[in-house]
């Protein structure tokens, strides 16, 4: 049986790049070599899409200077990438995409609707799902529907933040908006950013004005939101909105004083414990929660769905969803689906032939 074409595509133009870099490599080796013609699509920071032709570029970094790009055709009938290289142009076709791309122009429904105009099958959330599940406040609209508890919260808009450089004015009403509604501490974070990118904790107005000032500069909304003293308690989900399945859970130990980009990939001392002590009928509350969640933004493929457990009064509160989370060494999805008896190689595998049952 001939081998089908599959494209791995990383990288991408978000702050999460090098995540994806790493996270593309777990995936690679994961591909059962047998059934799969591998064509790696390396997106730079720049956008430019590249053909890379050997997984060992990606771990040392040399793909970059590939001078052979790679461009994905939005023309159905063709179903196929362009190549530009020494030969001229040349062309070929592609079976299903795998796209390990995180954060934006990645996981927010931009590059999931070029596959769509393809018509080519391809991994991970749609449309609509991806876009929803990014955008931190639309997701939250999404949920309050649900009747599962989240963090009480404000939208700002970047615009206002940068108008105030002028007039000082704005930055106050966004101030007494803010303390309205909430009290110190709290979380200010980009609506639509990944891996705790621009994320930041304030304690005080100072902190808060500079948090502001340092989300404007990653998306168009910020979230500012109330402080959760808790677990912070993580479930994966693979499959449908009509068949969704959730793993175990996970318990994130964070290092730092909140698990932010550094303290996630940087910090050795910050550690993920699968399958921690909860109280009674917790772990499964949270389960159900994570579906419920995957199927309301209409999930498909996979997603971690993140939490915490409130110190305070026990309760489950609903944090964040990602629907393409990461897949390096440190990664909680993979995980919980490992002590659910499922290796790396069956997850990939499984989340491919997803790909085929999807319907256009």
């Amino acid at each position: 049986m001939s081998k089908l074409n599959l494209a791995v595509i990383f990288g991408g133009q978000s702050s999460e790049h090098d995540i994806s870099c790493i996270s593309v490599q777990t995936i690679a080796k994961a591909v059962n070599q047998d059934a799969y013609d591998i064509t790696y699509i390396g997106i730079t920071k720049e956008g430019r899409w590249l053909l890379v032709d050997s997984i060992t570029k990606i771990e040392d970094g040399t793909w970059v200077d590939s001078k052979s790009s790679a461009i994905l055709s939005p023309d159905a009938t063709k179903k196929e990438i362009m190549i530009t290289g020494e030969k001229g142009i040349t062309t070929k076709k592609i079976d299903v995409i795998f796209p390990v791309l995180h954060g934006m122009y990645g996981e927010d429904g931009t590059i999931q609707g070029l596959f769509e105009m393809a018509k080519i099958p391809y991994v991970g959330c749609g449309v609509l799902a991806s876009a929803a599940g990014m955008d931190k406040v639309y997701t939250k609209i999404i949920v309050e529907d649900l009747g599962i508890r989240q963090a009480d919260y404000v939208l700002v808009r970047a615009v206002d933040v940068k108008r105030s450089e002028t007039d000082q004015r704005i930055m106050e009403e966004q101030i007494r908006r803010v303390e309205e509604k909430l009290s110190y501490p709290v979380f200010i974070k980009p609506s639509k950013a990944g891996s705790s990118q621009g994320v930041s904790k304030a304690h005080d107005r100072e902190e808060l004005v500079a948090g502001l000032k340092i989300a404007a500069g990653h998306d168009t909304k910020i979230l500012v939101e109330r402080n959760i003293i808790g677990r912070e308690i993580e479930c994966a989900v693979l499959g449908s909105a009509a068949d969704v399945e959730a793993s175990g859970v996970g318990e994130i130990l964070s290092a730092a004083e909140f698990y932010d980009f550094d303290a996630k990939y940087n910090d050795a001392d910050s550690k993920t414990v699968i399958s921690p002590d909860l109280p009674e009928d917790k772990e499964e509350e949270i389960r159900s929660a994570a579906r419920a969640i995957f199927t309301a933004i209409d999930g498909y493929g996979l997603s971690r769905v993140d939490f915490f457990l409130e110190r305070e009064t026990g309760q489950v509160i609903f944090n964040e969803i990602n629907t393409l989370p990461g897949f390096t060494s440190i990664s909680m999805y993979p995980m919980l689906w490992q002590a659910k008896g499922m290796s790396i190689e069956e997850l990939v595998e499984k989340q491919i032939q997803l790909a085929f049952e999807r319907r256009y």
